[in-house]
Formats: structure tokens, sequence, C-alpha cells
């Protein structure tokens, strides 16, 4: 693997004051709930990097739709190879899954329609395709089409999914495999995983995890048009059409449709963005923010509702503090900044450390329920969870992280694979209620319980951030006590 790390620098030093930057961070602490990490580059150095704990540096983190740019980046290069044009027909890749009986739509849809999402569906066959036990690619021809392809935008995981089935029909080769040494290792991505179809293909569309340095590395690329370290990795003139806006999307198939960033313009996978930049991004505020007339890079992790005020606060907070030449050096503001983004933090739940002697080490059997939990007790600075899968401990920190793992069936999230990192801080409101956050630091989503006991039964309160957009919210747990932890 190559030393792909970008180069640090004073904000100064690039043109920034480090004031601007230390004002941005107060707005996001303000008005996001809730940002993981942020990175801005600024002619290729790194000015400011930032990780709220528990998150970190090292953690890959789910990237939802910005997989979708690495799709394409996919694609790119093998139009470069001569392996396919984005005027080929999509059945064509596929003889054995296309219906005999195919549409003349069917027939039209071509590749450029499934990277600019005009493939003439009427709504997104995702979902519904992953909830049938079908094969996914037939499961998109089947979906009907509304719509004459290249006709309208319409947000749509299927055609992104489809295009990372063609790259597998080409290559032999998942995408991951395929961008390995031809991205991943030359950007010095440490270990990335994609989520695959029960076929066996990378999902495209979502599912890709990295780090926050990683999607600045690729930023960065795309920003260099492609090269890196004196290589072309990607085509330059798949850069530009890729990035430039294909299509127009301020329709009634986009889900964000009102808000300004997401009505620029889209191309291949890519969104346009005000202020002559583009992006890739993935739900709850995955960003990587190109800003070419700025010649600036930034990326961010989260768990927000509001992904277009990440957006307003980098066009408010740092847009206008650009400057065309290095700033003269401002060591305590520099000096502050660095000690802000070494401490920025989560909150932990107010309230003592210590249990009730009358709860402490008691377990509770617990009613059935979704994840499992066949009984919990709480030691003060730990929950034990027991399931069917067996006792797992989870340390529990006060007014600070503790990690461990917990490996539960709909934990974090109905519906979403497993992840078993956690961070988990408590603190006891009164004698009867504790409060538990539990964050899943590889994931935007954070939990909280509210445990309420009363004499013999116990009550837990559960909400999920971000909320469920498919599935109600979380039923309490009930349970009652049993016996003292042996």
């Amino acid at each position: 693997m190559t030393n792909a790390t970008l180069a640090r620098s004073a904000p100064e030093a690039q043109g920034i004051p480090s004031r601007a930057l230390s004002s941005l961070l107060d707005a996001l602490d303000r008005e996001v709930t809730y940002l993981h990490s942020l990175i801005v580059v600024r002619h290729g150095h790194i000015v400011a990097e930032g990780y709220w704990r528990p998150y970190d540096a090292a953690t890959p983190h789910m990237l939802f739709s910005l997989s979708k740019s690495f799709t394409s980046s996919a694609i790119g290069m093998l139009v470069e190879q001569g392996k396919l044009s984005v005027d080929d027909r999509v059945l064509d890749f596929f003889p054995d899954e296309a219906p005999s009986d195919a549409s003349p739509r069917l027939r039209a849809m071509r590749v450029r329609h499934l990277l600019t999402m005009t493939s003439g569906h009427d709504a997104d066959p995702t979902r519904p395709i992953r909830q049938s036990n079908v094969d996914w690619v037939r499961g998109f021809f089947a979906a009907p089409l509304l719509y004459e392809p290249g006709e309208r935008f319409v947000y749509n995981s299927g055609a992104t999914y489809v295009c990372s089935a063609i790259a597998q029909k080409l290559t032999g080769q998942r995408l991951l495999e395929f961008l390995g040494p031809r991205l991943f290792e030359p950007l010095g991505f440490a270990q990335p995983t994609w989520e695959q179809s029960p076929q066996g293909i990378d999902t495209g569309g979502w599912g890709l995890r990295a780090t926050t340095a990683e999607i600045a590395r690729f930023g960065q690329l795309y920003l260099q048009k492609g090269a890196w370290q004196g290589r072309q990795q990607i085509p330059k003139a798949w850069v530009d059409e890729a990035t430039s806006a294909r299509v127009p999307n301020a329709t009634a198939g986009n889900p964000n449709v009102g808000r300004p960033d997401w009505e620029q313009g889209y191309g291949y996978q890519f969104w346009r963005c005000r202020h002559s930049a583009y992006r890739g991004d993935g739900a709850h505020g995955q960003f990587c923010l190109v800003l070419p007339e700025q010649d600036a890079v930034v990326t961010t992790t989260a768990g927000t509702p509001d992904m277009q005020q990440v957006l307003n606060l980098i066009w408010e907070r740092l847009l206008p503090h650009f400057g065309s030449a290095p700033l003269p050096a401002d060591r305590a503001a520099a000096d502050a900044l660095a000690s802000r983004l070494s401490t920025l933090t989560l909150p932990t739940p107010t309230g003592g450390p210590t249990p009730p002697a009358s709860i402490k080490d008691r377990v509770h059997a617990v009613a059935t329920n979704e994840c499992g939990i066949e009984s919990l007790a709480f030691t003060g600075d730990a929950v034990i969870v027991r399931s069917g899968s067996g006792e797992q401990r989870l340390p529990v920190g006060h007014r600070e992280w503790a990690r461990g793992r917990l490996a539960l069936p709909g934990f974090p999230a109905a519906g979403q694979p497993a992840f078993t990192a956690v961070a988990t801080a408590g603190g006891w409101t009164d004698e009867r209620t504790l409060v538990l956050h539990l964050w899943s630091y590889e994931t935007p989503w954070r939990n909280v319980w509210t445990c309420r006991f009363e004499d013999e039964r116990l009550r837990i309160d559960r909400e999920q951030h971000p909320p469920p957009s498919t599935s109600t919210p979380p039923a309490p747990l009930e349970a009652r006590a049993l016996t003292r932890v042996a």
C-alpha cells in the first residue's frame, strides 16, 4: 500500500483563518444533530480534522449513498478500458436475466440512464426488491417503467446496483476487488468493505464503509481530475463528465426536492451543489464535498436528520473565508482550534454513576422482544445482556464513553446489517431511572434507553436516532426482577 496520507498545515498557511474554522465548529455543534467527523482540505493540505467521541479516525463508517460515487468511478475506468460505453443497452449485459417480453422502454434503457437516475421508473424499486425473494437484477427489470428512459430524474439506488452488476459481469470481480488496485490501494484505504446482495454482487448504491480521511483522499483525487501521485487513477474525461450536471433534478422524483443543494443538477452518481461545487453524499450526513474554485475538499460523517443545514453552515461560515494567498500566522487562534478539534465529544447523559443497592446486580428477565434479549443486569459500570447467543458484558461510562461490543438482531437499527461496536454512557437521574446512550460508532445510529425501575418491574423506553423511516419506533422492553448476579 502506498503512503497516501495528505500533508497537514496550519489553516493560515493555506489562506483560511483558524477563527473561521472554530466558528464553523461552534455552529455545527449548535445547529446540527449530530456530526461525527469533519475534515477540511485546502491546496492538498489537511487544515482541520476532528472527531466527536466516541467516533474516531481509525474506525470505518457507513457511507450509505456516498458509495454511489465509487461505483461511478469503476464504470468510468471500464469505459476507459473500452469494455463498455454509457450508450450500451442495459439488457445486453444480462441475457439470462432479461425478460422475454421486455417492454420498448426497458429495451431502450442505456447505461447512462442508470448513472443519471433517469431509468424510467416512477419510484426507487430498491426496497421492494430487497424485501422480496428474487434476483435483484430480475426484480429491477420487472419494476414498471412509467417514463421513457432519460425523461425524468427519479432517485434510484437499484439503478446503481445494476451498474455494479454490469461491472462484475465484465470483470468477473466484485467492485471491491476491481477497485482495490485501481483506487483503494493507491489512496491508502486500509480496510474497505462493501455489503453484497444475495447474488454475491456488491450493492453499489450503498454498503461501502471507509474512514473520513479516506473519503477526503477520494475527494482530493476528484479535485485533481483523477490524478494521484503522478498516476491517472480515474480518466480525466470521466471526472469532468461524471461531476457535471447531466440532467435536471428539481423534480418530484428527488426525495430532497425543496432543498437548494439537491436541485442543482445530477451527474453520473454525483450531485451538483451551489457555488460551483459538487459532491457525493449519503444518508444522514455522509459528505464528500469538492469545491474546485476554492481548491478545497470538505468531508463529514454524521447522523443528522437535516443534511441541508450541514451544507448551509459550510457555505455561511467557511466559504467566505477561503483566501487567495497565505495569511499571517495566528498562533493563538490555531492553538485554540487544535485544542477544540482534539476534545470534541458527543453529549453524555447527566446523572450519577452509581445504581441504588436495591437494583445493583439484580437480574431482570425481559419479555419477548425483536432483539432477542432474555435478561439484563446493571452492575454500575456495565450492563450484562443475555440472549440466545450467550452473555455479553457492555461497559458503561459516566460522563465519558466506554467502548464494547453488542451483537443483537435489529440493533442498532431494524433492517440494517449487524454492527457490534458500541460505545455507551449512562447516568442515574434519580434512584429509579437510568438513562443509557448507546452509539453504534460505525454507523449514524444512537439508541437511548430510559430504564425505569418500579418495585420488581423494569420498563425500558427506547429511542433511535436518526429515527426509523420505514418501520415503527422500537417498542418498550418490559422485564421483571429475578435474582442477583452470582
